[in-house]
């Protein structure tokens, strides 16, 4: 079972779910994820949502400087979402889709990406 599926159980909505794909994919997978957070100052909140410790939570903005703007902007226009929308469902559904990923503390084999 891929990651998406896991946590595609209703717990986040078609439009979150669709920007976390878009974002997760861009990426590279879930590692590169990972790597773009710790890159930009937030490896302790993304490696908190990886582990079985409750998540550290991110605001719009955090998200923003963490993702960048310019990539929220270009997978928030991929899924017709508005920019501000595409922020806060980031900033609150990213952890909990990373977190679902991760049940077991750490990464999902690249091959279950």
């Amino acid at each position: 079972m891929s990651w998406l599926k896991a946590i595609a159980g209703g717990m986040i909505g078609a439009e979150a779910l669709n920007l976390i794909k878009s974002y997760v994919d861009q990426q590279g997978g879930l590692d590169g994820v990972v790597k773009k957070f710790e890159q930009t100052g937030f490896g302790r909140e993304v490696k908190s949502w990886i582990s079985t410790d409750p998540n550290k939570p991110l605001n719009e903005i955090e998200i923003g400087q963490a993702i960048g703007i310019d990539n929220i902007k270009k997978i928030a226009l991929e899924n017709g979402i508005d920019l501000d929308k595409a922020r806060d469902l980031l900033a609150q559904y990213l952890p909990i889709a990373i977190d679902k990923a991760t049940p077991d503390g750490k990464l999902p084999p690249k091959d279950e990406v």
